[in-house]
């Protein structure tokens, strides 16, 4: 399981590194492109932005801030994933997509001191984001999800078990 881990976490920090890459040599020169349409209503465009802060704009030019803060959350995942890694299949997946979104944005910011976006839902005002982003942002709904549903579970299921176990001795 370590090593899907690990290469599911290089394959989305390669698709990230790719699609910025593109972002940077294609989109960049044209600034948008259409990209999901209903005739005159927009839902999805193809906006290149160099983001020098953290979601929406915040925290504009604080980048060794943003670097160190990304670079602590990112060894605090490692760390948590090592530490729960025979916990759950669905956490280690949830940690890992969110190790993974933190290094693809960590390269940006040491490589451009910004990150790279491109995608943009025209269907409400959002921010422009980028797979590190997608990867963070269902990082985080997967542990809200084990927060709230799985665990508890889990824990109920282990002190009905020990208390099974205690009364048979």
């Amino acid at each position: 399981m370590a090593i899907l881990l690990a290469l599911l976490a290089a394959a989305l920090i390669a698709v990230d590194q790719l699609v910025k890459y593109w972002a940077i040599y294609e989109l960049k020169p044209v600034g948008t492109m259409d990209f999901i349409h209903i005739g005159d209503f927009k839902i999805f465009d193809l906006t290149y932005l160099e983001n020098q802060g953290a979601i929406f704009g915040v925290m504009s030019g604080k980048r060794w801030f943003l670097v160190g803060f990304t670079s602590i959350v990112v060894l605090a995942g490692i760390v948590l994933l090592i530490k729960l890694f025979k916990r759950s299949k669905f956490l280690n997946v949830a940690i890992t997509l969110f190790i993974a979104g933190g290094i693809g944005n960590l390269i940006d910011r040491f490589r451009f001191a910004y990150v790279v976006d491109m995608f943009e839902l025209k269907l409400f005002r959002f921010a422009i984001f980028n797979v590190a982003d997608i990867c963070v942002t269902v990082a985080f709904v997967m542990l809200l999800i084990y927060g709230i549903f799985i665990d508890p579970k889990n824990e109920k299921a282990k002190k009905a078990e020990k208390a099974a176990s205690d009364s048979d001795e």
